[in-house]
């Protein structure tokens, strides 16, 4: 049977229907199948550079911290060695 008989037949508004949901139920399994497990994984790596991302921020905080201290150190030892030369 070819599509101009089934058109002639039944008629093209629900030879087009059938066509659409037809597409419909195609895009609908291709979307569960394939996109939500990529989306389970992409998901899932998201987490992992999250994570990473926290703690290369909390190492900053730490190196930065640490800096002021050397920092303040070194001015107290230069006002006592200023102190000392008077």
């Amino acid at each position: 049977m070819n599509i101009a008989q089934v058109i002639s037949e039944y008629g093209f508004p629900v030879v087009a229907t059938v066509g659409l949901l037809y597409m419909i139920y195609f895009i609908w399994g291709y979307i569960t199948k394939e996109i939500k497990l990529k989306l389970g994984e992409t998901t899932t790596t998201l987490i992992g550079l999250i994570d990473r991302i926290r703690m290369l921020d909390n190492d900053i905080i730490r190196l930065q911290q640490k800096l002021d201290t050397v920092i303040e150190i070194r001015e107290i030892q230069d006002k006592k060695d200023t102190k000392g030369s008077n």
